[in-house]
């Protein structure tokens, strides 16, 4: 009996490949990233670097960290082209991804180090505003993990934290920041409920049903902002949650300001990645989300309800999403402005990608998008030779990079996007 093999497959010898291929074009990646770290980094350093490890408040303070700009950069740079020749010659699949990770880290540290030449920089405060303006895009890529685990793209997230931005500023100029807060993780939920109703029920396409409700909200808010808060600005101070210091954990140096010295947001979000990975990877109703996902049909024949199951999760990442979006106003400056979230729920989903579909994946690169946010406002601050328009393309230069480079390798669940009709 012959068999007749499918030639569109893959093959173990066609992935192997593959992997020997993408491997290639990473080493040549990190040996271009030498070349740049060398001539650029390297030979247009003068002085040294000093970084600031504490802060005079502190109750333990390290000494400042010099480093010599030149010199590391130079050192930098071999390794670069040491790992990018390893990658290259041998085709190392197995450390690929390790490699990349790493020669991209010393990239961006070799970058940081040649901007701040002859100057003192706080690292310890660039941290925390690290971990500060990763939470909308942590929360964000939090609420893209919980909808599309059980297969619905949530194109809405922008829209989502933008009500949950304005519905936090309003109610919380009227009632107190607990109230604004509560509101804007209910209005979030709305949305959540309001999108899977679109999507699961009348099966309208996911991502014209996120693009309508990210158009209503901007169009709506845009519209209070400029003709009802401009006149009634007492409808738009609302209170500002301050950060709260965790005795013991909050004074140890650098990391404590970074993770014990926030406020509830960041502190919510860490609470809340927390949760949904123990919900989703180590409970029974976790596991029946994620098999929605992967073989909705498989489930619904082992008796699990799809859409109800899809109409909690959608509804919980819209929570979630507002939650995060009153970050921007009762977290950070207490008033709404026409389109503040700056796309940062678009963010949001390409750190749900660069995350592989995982609450703490996300959260880690929410952390690689924030720390851009961050050191672009740091280095405008010390007046870098860069200017500051190409210094504000940084996050999203970062989002580009990231996308490019990982999302042909993360495998989404089997049925996303995809409308599910019961028999």
């Amino acid at each position: 009996m012959t068999t007749i093999q499918n030639p569109t497959a893959d093959s173990p010898a066609r992935l192997d490949l593959g992997k020997q291929k993408h491997a290639r074009i990473s080493g040549a990646v990190l040996i271009a990233l030498a070349v740049l770290v060398a001539l650029v980094f390297g030979a247009g350093s003068e002085g040294s670097a000093v970084f600031r490890l504490s802060r005079p408040t502190d109750a333990l303070v390290l000494p400042n960290l010099s480093v010599p700009a030149a010199q590391f950069n130079f050192i930098a740079a071999g390794i670069l082209a040491f790992l990018g020749a390893r990658q290259f010659l041998r085709g190392g699949v197995r450390w690929t991804s390790l490699s990349l990770g790493l020669g991209m880290t010393l990239a961006v540290v070799a970058f940081l180090v040649w901007a701040t030449a002859g100057k003192a920089f706080s690292l310890t405060g660039m941290l925390q505003a690290t971990m500060v303006r990763a939470v909308p895009i942590a929360l964000g890529g939090l609420a893209g993990v919980l909808c599309e685990r059980v297969a619905v793209v949530n194109i809405a997230i922008e829209g989502m934290l933008l009500a949950g931005a304005f519905t936090g500023a309003l109610v919380g100029s009227l009632l107190g920041g607990i109230a604004g807060l509560t509101a804007a993780v209910a209005i979030g939920g709305l949305f959540g409920f309001f999108l899977a109703a679109l999507v699961v029920t009348y099966r309208m396409d996911q991502i014209i049903a996120g693009v309508v409700i990210n158009l209503f909200v901007l169009g709506l808010t845009s519209y209070v902002s400029s003709q009802v808060f401009q006149e009634y600005r007492s409808l738009n101070n609302a209170p500002v949650f301050r950060a709260i210091k965790i005795p013991l954990l909050g004074d140890i140096p650098v990391i404590g300001p970074m993770l014990f010295y926030q406020n509830i947001f960041v502190y919510g979000a860490l609470v809340m990645v927390a949760v949904a990975t123990y919900y989703l990877f180590y409970t029974r109703t976790g596991l029946r989300a994620r098999a929605v996902g992967e073989h909705p049909r498989a489930a619904d024949t082992l008796g699990i309800d799809v859409y109800r199951t899809r109409f909690i999760n959608v509804t919980l990442g819209g929570m979630v999403a507002g939650f995060g979006g009153a970050w921007f106003t009762l977290g950070s400056v207490g008033r709404f402005d026409e389109n503040m979230t700056g796309g940062r729920g678009y963010i949001g989903l390409a750190a749900m990608i660069f995350g592989r579909w995982h609450p703490v994946g996300a959260l880690m690169a929410a952390l690689v998008f924030g720390f851009a946010d961050s050191m672009q406002q740091k280095l405008a601050l010390l007046q870098t030779p860069i200017p500051s328009e190409f210094l504000a393309m940084a996050p999203y230069i970062a989002t580009i990079i990231v996308v490019a480079g990982f999302v042909g390798r993360a495998r989404a669940p089997a049925a996303d996007g995809q409308p599910y009709v019961k028999e």
